[in-house]
């Protein structure tokens, strides 16, 4: 049964940021060898870790080509789907874009200020394969990249077993983790490859882990170097993108998922337990909350949340995440629900209220979360799939000060100067700096400005 407690109960550790990030001893030994012996490490690292140790890293256009239109004919309703989800993505991320306008100000006479907002040129996409290859992550990612301008997008995947190669590695009894069917062709995960080819990915590699991360990060002979590399993963993924950043850029640093739901007397409990699960499911640290002041309520959506597991496939981790992680807070009120809310500062965040006057008093309390999902109908499930809203967020409180993946993350934001020599502002601006030069003791910073006077 999920924990109930009043908000008084609640401890502080529920509000401090959780971490989860891998050994970094253990990261930057791999790092420091894909720097060392590119290409060479990451068949090691296949070796040690993968199913499968491909003869080259790279996928022929043609497979992706071949996953989408065996998917389009087996699957018809996925192959539709993430067409779909990826129009929305891209149209939304294309009107993001629109938002980082380019400008040039006359801030004094003559004196001529501006911006302009360029795409890097290269963009590095990591997408996890393990239990659950996340085919909506390949749309998360590289569409705002698309819609940014970004010109070469490379995409990382762990390897699998070619069809092609199948029974040779049945017979050898390879295939599995730390015994991989070493030298066959390149391959990954189908639903993947489908994907990356609908969305228009033209480069994607058999490789896996904090060794693709480092490949993406400085170049190995095969895999390119790139500016910015974004995408979710494990612990140790997420230690190689905190230990490369600075030498590219990356999106954040991404934790076990997370949901905080307020509700009101009129949220449906079985809807309610519905979202807890579906965040559930992701891994026995995610943490689903519910904060409401209704505590019939909360004991209704307990039961549900029970009678839900009983037939949920994914029961065993939901189960965990539910008992270890997950929680109901009984507050004094919906307010006291928005105040522990912008505290937490969760990756999503439900607003399970009525329409009115209460709940859009609530929702202009809040302020703390990745992605914000308001009224029962708003699923946070469709924002992690189908509602042009990107599902990669800030987690374990990084939501106080970030946002998640979206167009900006592929954009730079530059700054010009430009003057008309004489003009009066540029007098000013010169006069002025040439006082502050001196100020700092900086005598040439003082006369490059007043050798323009």
């Amino acid at each position: 049964m999920i924990k109930i407690q009043n908000a008084d109960e609640v401890e502080n550790d529920f509000f401090a940021p959780r971490s989860f990030t891998g050994s970094s001893e253990t990261v930057q030994a791999v790092i420091e060898n894909v720097k060392k012996y590119g290409d060479k490490a990451l068949h090691d690292y296949c070796r040690k870790f993968d199913v499968s140790d491909p003869v080259s890293f790279e996928i022929p256009a043609g497979e992706l080509e071949a996953a989408a239109s065996g998917m389009e004919q087996e699957k018809p309703d996925i192959y539709k789907s993430i067409v779909y989800s990826h129009d929305l993505a891209l149209r939304f991320a294309l009107r993001q874009k629109e938002s980082f306008d380019d400008f040039e100000i006359e801030l004094e006479p003559g004196l001529f200020t501006g911006q302009k907002t360029i795409p890097v040129e290269h963009a590095g996409v990591y997408v996890p394969a393990g239990r659950f290859p996340l085919v909506s992550t390949v749309i998360m990612t590289v569409t705002p990249a698309v819609a940014a301008g970004v010109e070469d997008i490379v995409l990382c995947t762990p390897p699998r077993v070619h069809p092609d190669d199948k029974a040779a590695a049945q017979e050898s009894g390879a295939e599995i983790p730390g015994d991989p069917f070493e030298g066959g062709k390149p391959y990954a995960d189908e639903g993947i490859m489908a994907a990356a080819y609908i969305c228009g990915v033209k480069h994607v590699y058999a490789c896996g882990g904090s060794q693709a991360v480092a490949a993406m990060a400085f170049g190995t002979e095969t895999i390119p170097a790139v500016d910015v590399i974004v995408g979710p993963g494990n612990k140790f993924v997420a230690a190689a993108k905190k230990e490369v950043y600075g030498t590219v850029g990356i999106d954040m640093l991404a934790g076990p998922t997370e949901v905080f739901i307020i509700a009101d007397s009129s949220a449906n409990p079985r809807w309610v337990a519905a979202d807890l699960l579906a965040q559930a499911e992701h891994d026995v640290v995610a943490q689903p909350v519910l904060a409401v002041s209704d505590r019939a309520l909360a004991e209704k959506v307990a039961a549900e949340i029970e009678k839900q597991l009983a037939v949920l496939p994914t029961r065993a981790t939901a189960e965990a995440s539910i008992r270890n992680c997950g929680r109901i807070i009984i507050t004094e009120s919906l307010e006291q629900a928005a105040e522990f809310a912008n505290r937490k500062a969760p990756e999503h965040l439900e607003l399970a209220m009525e329409e009115g006057a209460e709940r859009d008093r609530v929702q202009a309390l809040v302020h703390n979360y990745g992605s914000l999902f308001i009224g029962h109908s708003s699923a946070e499930v469709f924002g992690d799939y189908a509602a042009g809203l990107n599902h990669t967020l800030p987690t374990s409180g990084s939501a106080r000060f970030t946002g998640g993946l979206s167009v900006r993350c592929f954009l730079k934001t530059v700054t010009t100067l430009r003057t008309v020599p004489g003009a009066a502002g540029v007098r000013k601006s010169a006069e002025a700096a040439g006082h502050l030069g001196d100020a700092e003791g900086l005598a040439a910073h003082a006369h490059a400005a007043r050798i323009r006077l």
